[in-house]
């Protein structure tokens, strides 16, 4: 797809940076927040697919997250956000660069079968037999690996569907299928289990090898990885007397250097460190024990890595 057909379908977009986000499904109102936290300003009209910045020389355009990643493997968008999943698919890993992983949208590219059937333990229980799914060269991919064969050469049947996935194996039309899961809920529903992981996945920033807004991409990033980093970690200050001030830095040494202020009461300082979340019950605890008083927790709205 050439660059002037974009162009011409789009608005006054000729000095902008083209942004491209999913426009519906599992990933729109977690991509929506994130625009939100690093500060990028539109309105979208109802049915438009393009909206423009009003603070940043930026175009958002909003499209099928299966089509983001070949849009910027062309160069026709310079940025965008979608799955690993969907990178990996359209074949387009050589001709996109990772910019950083977003943290959410995890689920997994599973091989699923009935899971009264008791004989299929593995994925290679299912070679030579039907398959389907909506992710046929990656699941192609993998039973060629299996077999030991070239993709031409390979006896599994794959067929592509493109919803509904689960539903094949109640209606006699696959043995196995290939789909993503997230919570299981629907795969437990249709009758199915998992024996095999292709690809663990999760939502990426990506850009294409040749940037038109170089500069303008590296402030995204930055602003990126500045919201994931505040969602990742928080602010813990506490008192301590300064013979115990090393333990407390062994307990928590933040991701660089704890901050160490001294106080007015002799031997005592204060103590400023970054504590991740998921660790901040457990490093309050030590940090208590091991004498530090006055420990005060603080939210990390924004930041800068």
């Amino acid at each position: 797809m050439e660059s002037s057909f974009i162009n011409a379908s789009l608005p006054d977009v000729a000095d902008r940076m083209l942004f491209a986000v999913p426009k519906k499904g599992r990933l729109y109102d977690q991509c929506l927040n994130l625009l939100n936290h690093i500060g990028i300003e539109f309105h979208r009209k109802p049915r438009h697919d393009i909206a423009l910045v009003s603070n940043m020389p930026i175009a958002l355009v909003f499209l099928p997250a299966a089509d983001i990643a070949t849009y910027v493997a062309k160069g026709n968008i310079d940025l965008g956000i979608t799955g690993l999943d969907i990178i990996c698919e359209s074949q387009t890993t050589d001709d996109v660069a990772e910019l950083t992983r977003l943290g959410f949208g995890k689920c997994k590219l599973q091989v699923q079968t009935p899971a009264i059937n008791q004989s299929v333990t593995s994925a290679r229980d299912l070679v030579g037999q039907r398959i389907v799914t909506s992710f046929v060269n990656l699941t192609r991919q993998r039973f060629a690996e299996l077999e030991g064969v070239s993709i031409d050469r390979m006896k599994t049947q794959v067929r592509f569907v493109s919803g509904s996935v689960e539903a094949a194996c109640g209606l006699g039309l696959a043995d196995g299928i290939v789909d993503l899961v997230e919570s299981g809920d629907t795969m437990r529903a249709a009758g199915l289990h998992a024996i095999d992981t292709i690809l663990n996945t999760e939502s990426v920033l990506i850009t294409n090898r040749h940037q038109r807004f170089p500069k303008l991409v590296e402030t995204i990033k930055q602003r990126v990885e500045g919201v994931l980093m505040a969602r990742r970690y928080v602010l813990c200050q506490y008192n301590i007397k300064r013979e115990s001030l090393e333990r407390a830095c062994v307990v928590a040494s933040g991701r660089q250097a704890p901050t160490v202020t001294s106080l007015e009461a002799e031997d005592w300082v204060a103590v400023s460190v970054m504590i991740e979340k998921k660790e901040l019950a457990d490093k309050m605890d030590q940090l208590k024990e091991i004498g530090a008083i006055d420990i005060l927790v603080l939210q990390i709205a924004n930041a800068r890595t």
